[in-house]
């Protein structure tokens, strides 16, 4: 079972080299930070797998800060592009 979880831990590495190339080429900034996004859940999905095939909680621990930072970002993120439109639609006008 260990293999198995080391060579899912690996196939979500691979994913997070597609989300690099997103982050690089993506054509608008919402593809950026959803790419973004994508390590976040992606690092917390690898470690809890490393710590599952290890044994070692001290992981778990380690994904649940990542998951924290993840949503922080997320909000954030959203609160400034729903800022940013606020303040383009008033100069429209």
């Amino acid at each position: 079972m260990q293999i198995l979880y080391l060579v899912l831990a690996i196939f979500l590495l691979l994913n997070l080299c597609a989300g690099i190339w997103r982050v690089l080429r993506g054509p608008t900034v919402d593809d950026r930070m959803l790419a973004v996004q994508l390590f976040g859940t992606t690092a917390v999905a690898i470690l809890l797998l490393l710590a599952q095939a290890f044994g070692n909680p001290a992981l778990r621990n380690v994904a649940l800060v990542f998951a924290l930072l993840s949503a922080v970002t997320a909000v954030a993120f959203v609160r400034r592009v729903w800022s940013e439109k606020k303040e383009y639609e008033r100069d429209s006008e």
